[in-house]
């Protein structure tokens, strides 16, 4: 392999593992599943000669694992604190929301915002009770960020270990 090619590949798998750390933190989006992707493409593109497939079949377990705990756990956090499934979906819409207007503090404000309104309007919840909801979409969703990525900085550290 030149280097030159061996460099192209290196700054793809570099881009799928940034996209997937940053997927971990903007709601709705798939982190683990992308450096998945990276070590799949890395994996096609090499032959497989540099890293073997039960490396890539424990990537795609700790994906697939990261997303389910994931969703439970944004679930999880709402449904806790009396949260209907309007107050989830409040929470992601508002997120994604307040990420595109002011970024990650717009993004959290978002969250917890949405979730109060869409529990308030849809849910019929009082002020407090949707307070309540809201905090604890939060707390899933915060609880959710840090798993996905200590799975996608494990992922990226085993795939690192395997290849190098």
């Amino acid at each position: 392999m030149s280097i030159l090619w061996e460099i192209l590949l290196w700054v793809m798998v570099s881009i799928f593992f940034l996209a997937g750390l940053a997927g971990s933190i903007i709601p709705g989006m798939p982190g683990p599943p992308v450096v998945f992707v990276g070590a799949l493409v890395y994996g096609l593109l090499t032959g497989f000669t540099e890293m073997g497939w039960v490396l890539l079949l424990v990537l795609g377990v700790l994906a697939a694992v990261s997303q389910l705990l994931d969703y439970l756990a944004s679930a999880y956090g709402a449904k806790k604190l009396g949260g209907s499934a309007w107050g989830i979906w409040g929470s992601l819409i508002g997120g994604l929301v307040g990420f595109f207007i002011f970024a990650i503090p717009g993004m959290i404000i978002g969250l917890f915002a949405g979730a109060v309104i869409m529990e308030l309007w849809k849910g019929k919840k009082d002020t407090r009770a949707a307070l309540k909801v809201g905090g604890g979409s939060l707390l899933g969703f915060l609880g959710g960020t840090l798993m996905k990525i200590i799975f996608s900085l494990l992922m990226i550290g085993l795939f690192l270990f395997d290849v190098i």
